[in-house]
């Protein structure tokens, strides 16, 4: 499949119906991007997809192809550092997706 991951071109072979959380974390050895319920209710698993945030655990990897998706790793904002410069990263499992999150709200 591909697609843009992070700003660079890239072609994963994996099953379409593979959970894009999964591919990223298995096949492209990605881990900031966290499990968390695996249902799409708590969002760990925010990434951006085209800029808009979305949960990967929702997202089959064949809804991404020809798209660019952002994860934590990627990420160019200084959403992270203002997070942890302000205490906002309480225990880690979820503070990639609330960073996601936060980043396409966009500078303001």
């Amino acid at each position: 499949m591909r697609f843009v991951l992070n700003g660079k071109r890239t072609d994963v072979p994996a099953p379409p119906l593979k959970r894009l959380l999964d591919v990223l974390r298995e096949d492209c050895g990605l881990a900031g991007t966290k499990e968390g319920c695996g249902e799409g209710g708590c969002g760990a698993c925010t990434v951006l997809l085209d800029g808009a945030p979305v949960n990967s655990c929702l997202v089959p990897l064949a809804h991404v192809r020809g798209h660019k998706v952002t994860t934590i790793e990627g990420l160019r904002s200084r959403a992270p550092g203002a997070f942890a410069r302000e205490g906002g990263t309480q225990c880690g499992i979820c503070t990639p997706g609330v960073v996601m999150a936060a980043a396409a709200l966009g500078p303001r």
